[in-house]
């Protein structure tokens, strides 16, 4: 039987989500990881620990990281659901396919390309046209 208190801590689903966006705003700014940690006096592999949410990252160093990232400490909280019940999020929250999203390399690119778009109604209509395109392929592999 294993010891509970030896045992591996699941990563909290808030942890998760700032690390997630600590991750896209280097990525933005094509920041290495080792270049983060120099900024904040930590080793990269503490930047990919904070990154993944396996380190809680405390209020002083997220202080620094928004900094060093140019962003208001608010962007590392944005898209954060209220609807998390005891650290699990709802099942219809979407934040499993951001984090998916997010941490892929398209994703990265996809989101810096449509954060550089000023116009509202363009970037609307790059929109609709992902929901028609992810339509059309659903719809194509229902008629193989």
């Amino acid at each position: 039987m294993k010891d509970p208190k030896h045992a591996p801590r699941a990563a909290n689903p808030v942890d998760v989500h700032v690390g997630t966006r600590v991750r896209l705003r280097r990525q933005i700014l094509k920041m290495s990881q080792e270049k983060l940690g120099d900024k904040l006096g930590v080793t990269f592999q503490q930047v990919q620990k904070y990154e993944r949410g396996s380190n809680r990252v405390g209020a002083s160093r997220l202080w620094k990281i928004s900094q060093v990232l140019d962003v208001p400490i608010s962007f590392f909280f944005d898209g954060l659901s209220d609807n998390y019940k005891s650290g699990q999020f709802a099942e219809d929250d979407q934040m499993p396919i951001v984090y998916d999203f997010i941490n892929s390399t398209d994703g990265v690119s996809l989101a810096k390309a449509v954060s550089q778009i000023k116009s509202k109604a363009v970037r609307r209509q790059l929109l609709e046209l992902a929901r028609a395109m992810a339509k059309a392929s659903s719809d194509d592999d229902e008629d193989e």
